[in-house]
């Protein structure tokens, strides 16, 4: 598995919340490291400037979302009666995504200047934001498995668990 700076991690925790829940966004929004450098912005930050998101991290993170859609409605096997409850959860994780996106990349102009204490509330901030985009996530995703057959239900469970249980195991690998 490769790694991830923390503003791809970040957007990596959304996109695949919808695999292992909040776990796995809980301990990603950490600022890129040294060692991880971020796609360039589209243009150069001004200072008092608004974020300009780096076009290159949002179709890489774009991308990312659009293959984890595909993989979940490969893996729950969704029927076309199931679309629309589909679709929206679909989209929920796509706006969920887009606006972690934002956040981080707003986040991760802002270090140079931040105090500790501005850092601290900035990833408060963040987490707020997780806990919101869960909060819209999990009615949307409630619905689609509400019109789950019961073995698709078993599947799901199944491929939840298995996420969840690998970033725990990840999580521990790494400390």
């Amino acid at each position: 598995m490769m790694k991830l700076s923390g503003r791809a991690a970040l957007i990596a925790g959304v996109a695949f919340i919808a695999l292992p829940a909040a776990a796995l966004a809980q301990s990603t929004a950490t600022p890129p490291s040294a060692s991880a450098p971020r796609a360039p912005s589209a243009a150069p930050a001004q200072p008092g400037a608004p974020a300009q998101p780096s076009t290159s991290a949002n179709t890489a993170a774009e991308q990312h979302v659009e293959a984890r859609i595909k993989q979940l409605h490969t893996q729950l096997h969704i029927t076309a009666a199931q679309d629309s409850q589909w679709n929206q959860f679909a989209q929920t994780m796509r706006d969920n995504a887009r606006d972690m996106d934002e956040a981080a990349e707003q986040r991760a102009q802002q270090f140079a200047t931040m105090t500790a204490v501005d850092n601290m509330q900035s990833y408060e901030k963040l987490a707020e934001d997780h806990v919101q985009h869960l909060q819209k996530l999990i009615p949307a995703f409630q619905a689609l498995y509400d019109a789950m057959s019961p073995e698709q239900k078993k599947t799901a469970d199944q491929v939840f668990r298995a996420g969840a249980e690998a970033h725990a195991a990840q999580k521990a690998s790494n400390q």
